[in-house]
Protein backbone atom coordinates (compact mmCIF):
# COMPACT_ATOMS: atom_id res chain seq x y z
CA UNK A 1 0.00 0.00 0.00
CA UNK A 2 1.37 3.76 -0.24
CA UNK A 3 0.96 4.91 2.94
CA UNK A 4 0.39 3.93 6.38
CA UNK A 5 -1.13 5.76 9.39
CA UNK A 6 -0.05 3.63 12.55
CA UNK A 7 -2.86 3.58 15.18
CA UNK A 8 -0.94 3.15 18.40
CA UNK A 9 -2.12 1.35 21.18
CA UNK A 10 -2.16 3.30 24.33
CA UNK A 11 -0.46 0.99 26.19
CA UNK A 12 2.71 1.12 23.93
CA UNK A 13 2.54 5.14 24.66
CA UNK A 14 3.29 5.29 27.99
CA UNK A 15 5.76 6.98 28.87
CA UNK A 16 5.28 8.07 32.93
CA UNK A 17 4.19 4.41 34.80
CA UNK A 18 2.51 5.14 38.02
CA UNK A 19 2.77 2.63 41.36
CA UNK A 20 -0.95 1.94 40.13
CA UNK A 21 -0.65 0.77 37.37
CA UNK A 22 0.57 -2.59 35.15
CA UNK A 23 0.38 -5.68 37.98
CA UNK A 24 -1.68 -3.88 40.71
CA UNK A 25 -4.69 -2.58 37.85
CA UNK A 26 -6.86 -5.01 40.01
CA UNK A 27 -6.57 -3.12 42.87
CA UNK A 28 -7.99 -0.08 41.40
CA UNK A 29 -11.62 0.89 41.00
CA UNK A 30 -13.68 0.71 37.87
CA UNK A 31 -14.17 3.94 35.33
CA UNK A 32 -16.95 6.38 35.35
CA UNK A 33 -18.15 8.54 32.89
CA UNK A 34 -20.45 7.87 29.74
CA UNK A 35 -18.84 6.15 26.92
CA UNK A 36 -17.21 8.68 24.56
CA UNK A 37 -16.96 11.37 27.43
CA UNK A 38 -13.51 13.10 28.30
CA UNK A 39 -12.89 15.01 31.19
CA UNK A 40 -10.58 18.05 30.55
CA UNK A 41 -9.19 19.71 33.94
CA UNK A 42 -8.01 23.04 33.13
CA UNK A 43 -9.07 26.42 34.80
CA UNK A 44 -12.12 28.40 33.35
CA UNK A 45 -10.62 30.98 31.76
CA UNK A 46 -8.14 28.38 29.67
CA UNK A 47 -11.39 26.75 28.95
CA UNK A 48 -13.52 29.52 27.89
CA UNK A 49 -9.75 31.32 26.19
CA UNK A 50 -7.65 30.06 23.10
CA UNK A 51 -6.72 26.60 24.48
CA UNK A 52 -10.32 25.92 25.15
CA UNK A 53 -11.20 26.94 21.87
CA UNK A 54 -8.70 24.32 20.25
CA UNK A 55 -9.92 21.40 22.43
CA UNK A 56 -13.20 21.98 21.36
CA UNK A 57 -11.91 22.96 17.43
CA UNK A 58 -10.73 19.01 17.99
CA UNK A 59 -12.28 16.32 20.36
CA UNK A 60 -15.40 18.34 19.40
CA UNK A 61 -15.41 17.76 15.16
CA UNK A 62 -18.34 16.48 13.61
CA UNK A 63 -17.59 12.54 13.94
CA UNK A 64 -17.44 12.15 9.95
CA UNK A 65 -19.67 9.97 7.94
CA UNK A 66 -22.44 10.58 10.22
CA UNK A 67 -25.83 11.73 9.43
CA UNK A 68 -26.46 14.13 11.91
CA UNK A 69 -23.52 16.35 13.30
CA UNK A 70 -22.18 14.44 16.32
CA UNK A 71 -18.83 15.58 18.01
CA UNK A 72 -16.24 13.04 17.76
CA UNK A 73 -16.12 13.04 21.77
CA UNK A 74 -18.36 14.52 24.50
CA UNK A 75 -16.08 17.20 26.80
CA UNK A 76 -16.52 17.82 30.68
CA UNK A 77 -14.30 20.97 31.67
CA UNK A 78 -13.33 20.66 35.90
CA UNK A 79 -11.34 23.09 37.49
CA UNK A 80 -8.13 21.81 38.81
CA UNK A 81 -9.25 22.63 42.18
CA UNK A 82 -12.21 20.69 41.79
CA UNK A 83 -10.43 17.60 40.39
CA UNK A 84 -11.16 15.62 43.43
CA UNK A 85 -11.22 11.58 43.64
CA UNK A 86 -14.62 11.70 42.35
CA UNK A 87 -12.84 12.70 39.49
CA UNK A 88 -10.01 11.04 39.11
CA UNK A 89 -11.76 7.82 37.99
CA UNK A 90 -13.16 8.99 35.00
CA UNK A 91 -12.61 6.56 31.93
CA UNK A 92 -10.60 9.61 29.13
CA UNK A 93 -8.79 12.16 31.46
CA UNK A 94 -7.01 15.34 29.95
CA UNK A 95 -5.35 17.52 32.72
CA UNK A 96 -3.39 20.45 32.45
CA UNK A 97 -0.68 21.70 34.23
CA UNK A 98 0.29 25.17 33.28
CA UNK A 99 2.55 26.98 35.52
CA UNK A 100 5.22 29.88 34.90
CA UNK A 101 8.12 27.27 36.44
CA UNK A 102 7.67 24.44 34.73
CA UNK A 103 10.59 24.21 32.12
CA UNK A 104 10.23 21.36 30.35
CA UNK A 105 7.07 21.41 28.40
CA UNK A 106 5.38 18.36 26.42
CA UNK A 107 3.09 15.91 27.23
CA UNK A 108 3.02 12.49 28.96
CA UNK A 109 0.47 9.68 28.19
CA UNK A 110 -0.12 7.37 31.17
CA UNK A 111 -2.85 4.66 31.98
CA UNK A 112 -4.65 2.99 34.96
CA UNK A 113 -3.54 6.18 37.18
CA UNK A 114 -6.43 5.70 39.28
CA UNK A 115 -9.01 3.46 37.66
CA UNK A 116 -8.93 0.63 35.23
CA UNK A 117 -9.32 0.39 32.34
CA UNK A 118 -8.38 4.72 32.51
CA UNK A 119 -6.72 6.31 29.30
CA UNK A 120 -4.99 9.88 31.34
CA UNK A 121 -2.70 12.21 29.31
CA UNK A 122 -1.16 15.50 31.01
CA UNK A 123 0.11 18.52 29.29
CA UNK A 124 2.60 20.44 31.13
CA UNK A 125 3.36 24.14 29.46
CA UNK A 126 4.54 27.45 31.42
CA UNK A 127 1.48 29.08 29.78
CA UNK A 128 -1.21 28.96 27.80
CA UNK A 129 -0.02 29.71 24.58
CA UNK A 130 2.26 27.14 25.29
CA UNK A 131 -0.14 24.58 26.20
CA UNK A 132 -2.18 25.51 22.85
CA UNK A 133 0.59 24.43 20.80
CA UNK A 134 1.31 21.57 22.30
CA UNK A 135 -2.15 20.34 22.14
CA UNK A 136 -3.14 21.54 18.70
CA UNK A 137 0.80 19.61 17.39
CA UNK A 138 -0.40 16.53 19.31
CA UNK A 139 -3.94 16.48 18.90
CA UNK A 140 -4.15 13.70 15.79
CA UNK A 141 -1.99 11.31 18.77
CA UNK A 142 -4.52 12.15 21.33
CA UNK A 143 -7.57 11.69 19.96
CA UNK A 144 -6.45 8.59 18.69
CA UNK A 145 -5.34 7.07 22.06
CA UNK A 146 -8.66 7.94 23.04
CA UNK A 147 -10.31 6.15 20.13
CA UNK A 148 -8.44 3.34 21.07
CA UNK A 149 -9.08 3.11 24.79
CA UNK A 150 -12.91 3.68 23.75
CA UNK A 151 -12.59 0.43 21.22
CA UNK A 152 -10.01 -1.33 23.83
CA UNK A 153 -12.82 -1.23 26.56
CA UNK A 154 -15.72 -2.57 24.33
CA UNK A 155 -13.24 -5.54 22.99
CA UNK A 156 -12.62 -6.46 26.45
CA UNK A 157 -16.10 -6.36 27.99
CA UNK A 158 -16.88 -8.68 24.47
CA UNK A 159 -14.46 -10.95 25.52
CA UNK A 160 -15.85 -11.03 28.78
CA UNK A 161 -19.50 -11.34 27.63
CA UNK A 162 -18.75 -13.36 24.28
CA UNK A 163 -21.07 -15.37 22.00
CA UNK A 164 -18.52 -17.99 21.28
CA UNK A 165 -20.23 -19.72 18.57
CA UNK A 166 -19.60 -16.81 16.09
CA UNK A 167 -15.80 -16.80 15.90
CA UNK A 168 -14.97 -20.15 14.85
CA UNK A 169 -17.96 -19.10 12.07
CA UNK A 170 -15.39 -16.15 11.05
CA UNK A 171 -12.33 -18.32 11.10
CA UNK A 172 -13.89 -21.20 9.20
CA UNK A 173 -13.91 -18.52 5.81
CA UNK A 174 -11.10 -16.14 6.57
CA UNK A 175 -8.50 -17.70 8.79
CA UNK A 176 -9.09 -15.59 11.66
CA UNK A 177 -11.51 -15.10 14.13
CA UNK A 178 -13.72 -11.86 14.84
CA UNK A 179 -14.82 -11.45 18.46
CA UNK A 180 -18.66 -10.87 19.30
CA UNK A 181 -20.66 -10.06 22.54
CA UNK A 182 -24.01 -11.81 23.45
CA UNK A 183 -26.57 -10.35 21.26
CA UNK A 184 -25.17 -11.01 18.08
CA UNK A 185 -26.40 -13.91 15.93
CA UNK A 186 -25.19 -15.37 12.77
CA UNK A 187 -27.86 -14.47 10.14
CA UNK A 188 -26.49 -15.69 6.72
CA UNK A 189 -23.45 -17.79 6.03
CA UNK A 190 -21.99 -18.87 2.09
CA UNK A 191 -18.68 -20.31 1.08
CA UNK A 192 -17.59 -16.62 0.73
CA UNK A 193 -19.72 -14.16 2.70
CA UNK A 194 -21.10 -14.10 6.02
CA UNK A 195 -23.29 -11.84 8.36
CA UNK A 196 -23.58 -11.90 12.03
CA UNK A 197 -25.71 -9.18 13.23
CA UNK A 198 -27.75 -7.60 16.68
CA UNK A 199 -31.01 -6.63 16.00
CA UNK A 200 -33.20 -4.87 18.01
CA UNK A 201 -36.81 -3.14 17.68
CA UNK A 202 -34.92 -0.24 16.64
CA UNK A 203 -31.60 -0.52 15.94
CA UNK A 204 -29.20 -2.87 14.21
CA UNK A 205 -25.41 -3.31 14.20
CA UNK A 206 -24.37 -5.65 11.69
CA UNK A 207 -21.05 -7.10 10.94
CA UNK A 208 -19.96 -8.25 7.35
CA UNK A 209 -17.51 -11.03 6.63
CA UNK A 210 -16.39 -11.49 3.05
CA UNK A 211 -13.54 -12.41 1.12
CA UNK A 212 -12.61 -12.41 -2.90
CA UNK A 213 -9.64 -12.92 -5.22
CA UNK A 214 -6.77 -10.86 -4.94
CA UNK A 215 -6.26 -9.13 -8.64
CA UNK A 216 -3.01 -8.95 -10.15
CA UNK A 217 -3.47 -4.86 -9.73
CA UNK A 218 -4.04 -2.17 -6.65
CA UNK A 219 -6.77 -4.04 -4.71
CA UNK A 220 -6.94 -1.06 -2.73
CA UNK A 221 -8.16 2.33 -4.70
CA UNK A 222 -11.99 3.46 -3.76
CA UNK A 223 -13.06 2.29 -6.67
CA UNK A 224 -12.14 -1.39 -6.33
CA UNK A 225 -13.21 -2.03 -2.72
CA UNK A 226 -16.55 0.24 -3.30
CA UNK A 227 -17.36 -1.87 -6.54
CA UNK A 228 -16.52 -5.02 -5.07
CA UNK A 229 -18.48 -3.97 -1.88
CA UNK A 230 -21.71 -3.45 -4.16
CA UNK A 231 -21.31 -6.82 -6.14
CA UNK A 232 -20.83 -8.78 -2.92
CA UNK A 233 -24.02 -6.86 -0.99
CA UNK A 234 -26.36 -6.89 -4.18
CA UNK A 235 -25.91 -10.56 -4.15
CA UNK A 236 -26.30 -11.06 -0.59
CA UNK A 237 -28.17 -8.68 1.73
CA UNK A 238 -32.02 -7.99 0.23
CA UNK A 239 -34.17 -5.43 1.04
CA UNK A 240 -37.81 -5.74 2.22
CA UNK A 241 -39.31 -5.89 -0.75
CA UNK A 242 -38.46 -7.00 -4.43
CA UNK A 243 -35.67 -5.44 -6.38
CA UNK A 244 -34.17 -4.24 -3.39
CA UNK A 245 -30.44 -4.61 -1.56
CA UNK A 246 -28.08 -3.12 0.16
CA UNK A 247 -25.67 -0.99 -1.79
CA UNK A 248 -23.39 2.12 -1.21
CA UNK A 249 -24.74 5.67 -1.31
CA UNK A 250 -23.56 7.91 -4.43
CA UNK A 251 -24.58 11.03 -1.98
CA UNK A 252 -21.28 11.66 -0.36
CA UNK A 253 -18.01 9.75 -2.17
CA UNK A 254 -17.01 7.57 0.72
CA UNK A 255 -13.08 8.11 2.08
CA UNK A 256 -9.82 5.41 2.09
CA UNK A 257 -7.44 5.64 4.64
CA UNK A 258 -4.54 3.32 4.75
CA UNK A 259 -4.41 1.85 8.29
CA UNK A 260 -1.94 -0.33 10.05
CA UNK A 261 -2.36 -1.62 13.57
CA UNK A 262 -0.34 -3.71 15.22
CA UNK A 263 1.76 -4.54 12.29
CA UNK A 264 -0.90 -5.57 9.64
CA UNK A 265 -1.63 -2.80 6.80
CA UNK A 266 -5.51 -2.25 5.95
CA UNK A 267 -7.30 0.16 4.03
CA UNK A 268 -10.21 1.43 5.97
CA UNK A 269 -13.35 2.72 3.83
CA UNK A 270 -15.71 4.65 5.32
CA UNK A 271 -19.52 5.92 3.60
CA UNK A 272 -22.87 5.52 3.67
CA UNK A 273 -24.94 2.50 3.14
CA UNK A 274 -28.67 2.63 1.62
CA UNK A 275 -31.19 0.64 0.18
CA UNK A 276 -31.35 0.80 -3.78
CA UNK A 277 -35.18 1.35 -4.69
CA UNK A 278 -36.25 1.76 -0.52
CA UNK A 279 -35.28 4.55 2.06
CA UNK A 280 -33.51 3.08 4.60
CA UNK A 281 -29.66 3.90 5.53
CA UNK A 282 -27.01 4.65 7.99
CA UNK A 283 -23.09 4.59 8.42
CA UNK A 284 -20.45 1.81 7.52
CA UNK A 285 -16.82 1.35 8.24
CA UNK A 286 -14.98 -1.57 6.97
CA UNK A 287 -10.92 -3.01 6.55
CA UNK A 288 -9.46 -4.86 3.49
CA UNK A 289 -6.33 -6.29 3.80
CA UNK A 290 -4.86 -9.39 2.09
CA UNK A 291 -5.53 -13.06 3.40
CA UNK A 292 -2.02 -14.78 4.82
CA UNK A 293 -1.39 -16.26 1.30
CA UNK A 294 -2.04 -12.97 -0.44
CA UNK A 295 -4.23 -14.83 -2.51
CA UNK A 296 -7.54 -13.59 -1.72
CA UNK A 297 -8.99 -9.90 -0.28
CA UNK A 298 -10.49 -10.04 3.02
CA UNK A 299 -12.79 -7.72 4.29
CA UNK A 300 -14.33 -6.79 8.06
CA UNK A 301 -17.27 -4.34 7.23
CA UNK A 302 -19.53 -2.85 10.19
CA UNK A 303 -22.73 -0.80 10.09
CA UNK A 304 -25.62 1.07 11.87
CA UNK A 305 -29.37 1.06 11.49
CA UNK A 306 -30.39 3.41 14.00
CA UNK A 307 -32.90 6.04 12.71
CA UNK A 308 -34.38 7.10 16.03
CA UNK A 309 -30.82 7.99 17.67
CA UNK A 310 -27.51 9.48 17.51
CA UNK A 311 -25.19 6.69 15.55
CA UNK A 312 -21.87 8.24 17.61
CA UNK A 313 -21.88 5.23 20.04
CA UNK A 314 -23.45 2.52 17.87
CA UNK A 315 -20.96 2.89 15.34
CA UNK A 316 -18.23 3.00 17.95
CA UNK A 317 -19.28 -0.44 19.07
CA UNK A 318 -19.89 -2.66 15.88
CA UNK A 319 -16.50 -0.73 14.42
CA UNK A 320 -14.17 -2.02 17.63
CA UNK A 321 -15.28 -5.59 16.83
CA UNK A 322 -13.61 -5.20 14.14
CA UNK A 323 -10.31 -4.33 15.89
CA UNK A 324 -10.74 -7.91 17.91
CA UNK A 325 -9.59 -9.66 14.76
CA UNK A 326 -6.53 -12.53 15.10
CA UNK A 327 -5.70 -15.07 12.88
CA UNK A 328 -6.71 -18.41 14.16
CA UNK A 329 -3.55 -19.44 15.54
CA UNK A 330 -3.62 -16.98 18.04
CA UNK A 331 -1.20 -14.38 16.13
CA UNK A 332 -3.06 -11.15 16.24
CA UNK A 333 -2.72 -8.49 13.80
CA UNK A 334 1.27 -7.93 14.88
Amino acid sequence: MKRFITLIVLTALLVVSCKNSGNNKALLPNVSGKAGEVLVVLDKADWEGNLGNEIRASLGAFTPYLPQNEPLFTMVNIVPSGFSTMFKVHRNIIYFNIDPQIQKAGILYKDNVWAYPQCVMQISAANSDSATTIFKKNSAMIINNLEQAERDRIIANTMKYEEKTLAPQVAALVGGELHFPDGYKLKKKTTDFIWIADEKQYTNQGVFVYKYPASAGDNFTEQNIIAKRNEVLKANVPGMFDNTYMTTSTYVTPSITFLKYKGVQFAEARGFWEVYNDYMGGPFVSHSFYSRDGKDIIVLEAFVYAPKFDKRQYLRQVEALLYSFQWVDNTKKE
